[in-house]
């Protein structure tokens, strides 16, 4: 008994440290985690001194030395001898500073995250390979690879990343491979490929057509086309009306015959309508310098490590600054000596469903334009951590692959079943080339001939020069297709349905230093209804744009300071013209209720951090839609609808007193139009006591919004920044939501001489390690509505104070 006693502490100690360095199911080796010789503490990086220092590093692959300096944000400005070595610097110094980002996104991209988190990603890993994102990555880097600057831009970038991860030791590792206990893989160009056809999916692949369908089959096309109209009651185009066209329309397909299918079920939407950027550039008539100045703010999903990682890039031929993307070469938005240019979404209808009919469960024919055609068959392999293998085969038919057949349950709800996908992002394309050719752009001609390359995601690329033009191109590849072809699903067996071609690429919508002075897009509608060709019916929100464009208007003298300023508007037009209508309507309010309508009549209009008003109005606009229109269109579970937008709710209010959808066909009485509103106020203020307490101070926009910029890795809030002071919201110019808001703002004025000055601040910082002091030391700033001086150097020995670190990197 005493031996066993005695040896009871050891087997105790060994089985620990067994347990502690083996992987459980899906959790790290904790032993590995917690060692203080590899685990997170290593993890942990020195303040930065105060000193300049100096070191240097062999990257194998290099032709020449390439020279790097490090500003005191953390950004690098890299200088070298060719394209090739400036690739693979870039490569490498962002595999540095985030190697686990760049990874993670692409195993997501790729459908892979089953490899890192078991079993619990299967389902979003096979709904991206269904969707084709592998599919449509492998297609584009077939049209990269046409590019030999593309394909060189593409290798080289890789063998950087590859030389940062063959220089790493465990203790070494990203914080979050020690987390989910995993090493990184080698880099590939498809990688970049992957990264780049992931943008499709978050900015191009929202898609309504199945609740347009039950509505369409529910009310018939007159109610669907009346309360979901083609076109905005209200509308500023980002083509000015009366634009000179410079092109003459090729023929318009005819439409394919009504169709309202099988029908399928769906029960949330999934469409972000928070997604969204603002872009202008304004000429030199109106400016102070005499010269063009250029803004930009895209707005994305908030995230840590941020999405966009700021560089210099500088090799013969090219010197040019601003965000790019971890995964991929280049710089996405920025300037150089003599351009600036900048993006932001435009949501054209580029993706389509195609009912299939199968000739039997075998599934290798399908009836098409009156005969059987076969299908093909793509098999995709998943390793799933801590589990067997799994395969899964995709059919695919001409339009794309089924992405999941009539039994199955779709992992995103508006998803039909039984039908093929078509969709811009499975296009062969050349997006590489696009922004190689803008780095190095010298005036409108060259920005020109960028574009023409471009497919997906279509964007709104605004440009300036220093000499003096001012230009925005509404551009991307878009589908020849009939009017309104795609709004609803589409029946796969007849061959009008199909995609006819395409817009040619100098008929995307465009302007040149227009007589206004400026341009701007806010991803609203792209041109007035005299456009010829058929882009989408449903875009962003027209309040955003209507507000840059009235701002816009009236400005004179302007600064890259005023313009900063416009970047943070948080002015409210879409109460200004609501909140009349709707206090016309209220009757015999409560004491709670009485005292929210003051708070109203009292507001300035602008969504600030601490206001009150902000916070009430913008909930009454919820509660007023689920009020007006969930009896009608979200009632039947196995069928819901879009709601109709908010623009044609003010639009019912303003002409349509006594319209039928005022009332509620789920009570005996019959609702009147201020009945409605009442009880939707009511609902307000209710929700809004439960949530914050009686009307006060914890009514606060900022405390009621909860703007937060989370970590990549869901529910990691110890690595995230949350309840950030910020005003705002998803109509503002300044469009900081829940998750989302403005990823990277620049501001930037060109000079005749080549010296640009530009300003820019994103939300988070240059480095991914959470243990860097660079990891998350730009939100503040940002959410103070400052910027940041963005240092734009000549040569690797221009003197700065601003100057922190000289690296060299030699073969």
């Amino acid at each position: 008994m005493k031996i066993i006693k005695s040896a009871f502490p050891l087997v105790i100690a060994l089985f620990l440290t067994y347990a502690m360095n083996q992987s459980w199911g899906t959790l790290p080796p904790l032993g590995k985690l917690f060692s203080p010789f590899h685990g997170f503490w290593m993890n942990a990086e020195s303040p930065e001194s105060g000193e300049p220092t100096e070191e240097t590093l062999q990257i194998a692959g290099l032709h020449q030395p390439v020279q790097v300096v490090y500003d005191e944000m953390g950004v690098p400005h890299v200088f070298a001898q060719d394209d090739h070595d400036l690739f693979l610097a870039q490569g490498y110094l962002t595999a540095k500073d985030r190697l686990w980002q760049m990874e993670f996104q692409t195993h997501f991209a790729g459908g892979r995250i089953s490899e890192i988190v078991g079993e619990k990603g299967i389902a979003s890993d096979q709904f991206q390979r269904r969707m084709g994102s592998v599919y449509g990555a492998e297609k584009s880097y077939e049209g990269m690879k046409e590019d030999p600057m593309a394909k060189n831009a593409l290798e080289a970038y890789s063998a950087g990343v590859n030389a940062y991860i063959n220089s790493l030791s465990d203790r070494e590792l990203p914080l979050e491979y020690k987390l989910l206990n995993y090493r990184p893989e080698p880099w590939t160009p498809i990688k970049s490929a992957l990264f780049l056809k992931n943008m499709s999916f978050v900015l191009a692949s929202g898609t309504d057509d199945l609740k347009m369908t039950n509505i369409l089959r529910k009310y018939g096309r007159e109610v669907a086309e009346d309360l979901f109209p083609n076109y905005p009651f209200q509308e500023s185009p980002i083509i000015p009306v009366g634009s000179p066209v410079d092109f003459k329309p090729v023929p318009i397909p005819a439409g394919p015959a009504d169709f309202t299918g099988l029908g399928s079920s769906m029960t949330t939407p999934e469409k972000d309508p928070n997604i969204g950027s603002n872009n202008w550039a304004v000429a030199g008539n109106k400016t102070v310098s005499g010269l063009p100045i250029l803004a930009n703010d895209p707005h994305l999903t908030l995230s840590l490590p941020s999405i966009w990682y700021q560089m210099q890039l500088v090799a013969p031929g090219v010197n040019v600054y601003g965000s790019t993307m971890p995964g991929t070469p280049n710089v996405i938005i920025g300037f150089n000596k003599n351009v600036a240019w900048g993006v932001t979404n435009v949501g054209s209808d580029v993706l389509d469903w195609y009912q299939v009919k199968f000739k039997d469960a075998s599934k290798q024919e399908y009836w098409y334009d009156g005969k059987w055609k076969k299908t093909t068959m793509r098999i995709e392999t998943f390793r799933i951590k801590g589990k067997k293998e799994m395969v899964d085969t995709i059919f695919f038919t001409h339009h794309g692959p089924v992405v999941y057949l009539s039994h199955e349950k779709p992992f995103r709800s508006n998803i039909p079943v039984g039908h093929a996908l078509r969709w811009i992002a499975h296009e062969k394309s050349q997006e590489l080339t696009t922004f190689y050719q803008l780095n190095r752009a010298k005036n409108y001609e060259d920005y020109k001939k960028a574009l023409t390359f471009y497919s997906a995601p279509a964007q709104n690329f605004v440009f300036a020069s220093n000499e003096g033009d001012i230009a925005l191109w509404v551009n991307g590849k878009f589908p020849l297709k009939s009017k309104l072809q795609g709004k609803y699903l589409l029946d796969g067996t007849d061959a009008a349905a199909d995609w006819q071609g395409f817009i040619p690429q100098a008929h995307n919508p465009h302007v040149k230093n227009p007589v206004r002075g400026f341009v701007s897009s806010a991803n609203q509608f792209s041109t007035d209804p005299s456009y010829p060709y058929y882009l989408g019916w449903q875009y962003a929100p027209s309040e955003r744009g209507r507000r840059i464009n009235e701002r816009l208007a009236v400005m004179e003298k302007i600064t890259m300071d005023s313009l900063r300023g416009l970047q943070n508007d948080n002015y409210n037009i879409r109460a200004r013209e609501l909140l009349p209508l709707l206090f016309a309507q209220v009757k015999s309010p409560s004491a709670a209720q009485s005292k929210a309508i003051a708070a109203l009549k009292s507001w300035n209009l602008v969504n600030s951090p601490e206001s009150v008003g902000a916070t009430i109005f913008e909930n009454w606009v919820l509660t007023l839609q689920s009020c007006l229109w969930d009896d009608e269109f979200a009632a039947d579970e196995k069928a819901p609808m879009n709601r109709p937008s908010m623009d044609r709710t003010i639009q019912l209010i303003k002409s349509e007193p006594s319209a039928r959808w005022w009332d509620d066909i789920k009570t005996k009485s019959k609702e009147s139009m201020s009945d409605i509103v009442m009880k939707s106020l009511q609902a307000n203020v209710d929700t809004l006591v439960k949530q914050h307490g009686p009307q006060g101070p914890e009514w606060a926009w900022y405390k009621h919004k909860q703007t937060g910029v989370r970590h990549l890795i869901p529910g990691m809030d110890a690595l995230s920044r949350l309840n950030i002071p910020i005003g705002g919201g998803g109509t503002i110019v300044n469009a900081a939501t829940t998750k989302t808001g403005p990823s990277w703002r620049l501001v930037v004025e060109l000079s005749k001489e080549g010296k640009p000055r530009a300003y820019g601040v994103y939300p988070g910082g240059q480095s991914g390690n959470p243990g860097s002091s660079h990891y998350d030391d730009l939100i503040d700033t940002w959410a103070k509505g400052e910027l940041k001086p963005l240092l734009y150097l000549e040569s690797p020995d221009q003197k700065s104070n601003r100057l922190r670190k000289k690296i060299t990197l030699s073969k």
